[in-house]
């Protein structure tokens, strides 16, 4: 695959003040200089300013060019970067020239795929720069650079380090086994496969916070009509996205509107209010506020601090309860509370109109959604779902291993099982990784990455 030079563009399609276009691969420099003229390239990592000409030697662009030489560069082998003004029809021009000379297109993910064969980067930091560029908050993108740094291969490190040191062992035991050499007693293993499976899983269970920062959660604010959920809704935004008016059943059908908490990107639902209605469009309208309540992640219940609880209350918390993760939020907390102490005291009491208690009730509902997430952002977290199934799978055969042990089973079985939990570990970091696999997470990239 590293023999053929690859060539993309490699900055987004449109117009704009520079273009890209990537070559990597040990002709890479020599074709640069075969389609531009007025650059040496004589050292690398020098920006150099030259001409793009068509075939017949018509000027086309005025470019920067840089090259980097191996294996100081992104891929691991000759890269050369030539910047021209973004005009797509240029982009094209330069990429048509580079083919003329002898480049092949990149596949989606090539250019990676070559930092991850060439050990500039292990598998977890390659699938970390597609998350990077798919980040659509702060928060995911500083959690992607962290990941494309290595958090997860150093967090994965000494349990995979504490796994090679047990095998080693029972393999030093097996190879000493005629001279009735006891070199692993059956306490000492378990003293040691113990920590490696709570390690494995803890890992394994961070996702339940990390599926939420790639993927964001659905949460559906419901209730009766004017207790203050449309309000609530624009609070949350900090934007004034929802009708607001004291008519009773203004919102008719769903409102939908994604922003950010504490980093989590969270699409916001407003729904009609729930009553007993006998009109057609609202009685739909309830019917899909319903649908949100199943369809979402989280369920806030919207109830009127101000008023005495009731019946339909009661029903929806109820419901929420039954379906899944839910908070009670109860609003006009300005206003003498009339409800029940025991509801209010555990609802979280909110202002829609002054504030009061929407801070506190983002908190809550990023803890209702994920919770232990503080200590996920301690700890470091995986983003992952290939992840996740693949040390579930090591912390299984750990188990398993644990069991054999117990059931007296001779250590070649045993290692058969601590194998077992060792290839997940090095699946995640790319130490021994079938091509099928490899094939599937670098075709999602986009060309040029």
């Amino acid at each position: 695959m590293n023999t053929s030079t690859i060539a993309a563009i490699a900055t987004p399609a449109g117009r704009g003040g520079i273009g890209i276009v990537r070559l990597s691969g040990a002709q890479s420099r020599a074709m640069a200089l075969q389609i531009l003229t007025g650059a040496s390239l004589s050292g690398p990592r020098h920006a150099e300013l030259a001409t793009l000409a068509d075939a017949a030697g018509n000027l086309i662009d005025q470019v920067l060019v840089t090259w980097y030489a191996a294996p100081r560069s992104y891929t691991g082998e000759d890269v050369v970067e030539i910047s021209c003004h973004g005009a797509p029809v240029a982009l094209r021009h330069c990429l048509e020239r580079c083919c003329d000379v002898g480049a092949r297109l990149a596949e989606p993910g090539e250019f990676t795929l070559r930092a991850f064969t060439n050990g500039r980067i292990d598998l977890a930091q390659a699938e970390a720069v597609r998350d990077l560029i798919d980040s659509t908050t702060l928060y995911q993108a500083r959690v992607a650079a962290r990941q494309l740094d290595g958090s997860i291969s150093r967090r994965l490190a000494p349990l995979k380090a504490q796994l090679l040191e047990l095998i080693a062992l029972l393999e030093a035991g097996i190879d000493f086994a005629e001279d009735d050499v006891d070199v692993a007693p059956e306490a000492e293993i378990s003293r040691r496969i113990q920590p490696i499976e709570e390690g494995v899983r803890r890992v394994a269970a961070s996702f339940a916070y990390g599926k939420l920062v790639q993927g964001g959660l659905t949460l559906a604010i419901v209730g009766r009509p004017n207790v203050g959920k449309s309000s609530l809704f624009n609070r949350l935004l900090e934007q004034d996205r929802a009708i607001v008016t004291d008519v009773a059943g203004t919102t008719r059908d769903l409102v939908s509107e994604t922003a950010s908490i504490e980093g989590l990107p969270v699409r916001f639902v407003d729904t009609a209010g729930i009553r007993e209605a006998t009109e057609t469009v609202e009685r739909l309208g309830i019917e899909r506020s319903y649908q949100a309540m199943a369809d979402a992640d989280l369920t806030v219940v919207v109830i009127d601090l101000a008023s005495p609880l009731t019946p339909e209350d009661e029903a929806l918390i109820e419901r929420a309860a039954r379906q899944g993760r839910y908070l009670v939020a109860g609003n006009k907390a300005d206003l003498p509370n009339l409800t029940p102490t025991a509801l209010a005291a555990s609802a979280v009491a909110v202002s829609a109109l002054t504030s009061q208690g929407v801070e506190r009730l983002r908190k809550a509902i990023v803890e209702a959604a994920a919770p232990g997430a503080d200590a996920a952002r301690e700890d470091g977290f995986i983003t992952s779902l290939r992840h996740e199934q693949l040390l579930t799978e090591s912390a299984a055969a750990l188990r398993h291993a644990e069991a054999a042990l117990g059931h007296g089973l001779p250590h070649e079985m045993l290692l058969l099982d601590l194998y077992a939990a060792l290839q997940p570990i090095d699946a995640i970091t790319g130490a021994t990784t079938a091509d099928d696999i490899l094939n599937r997470i670098f075709s999602t990239f986009c060309i040029g990455k």
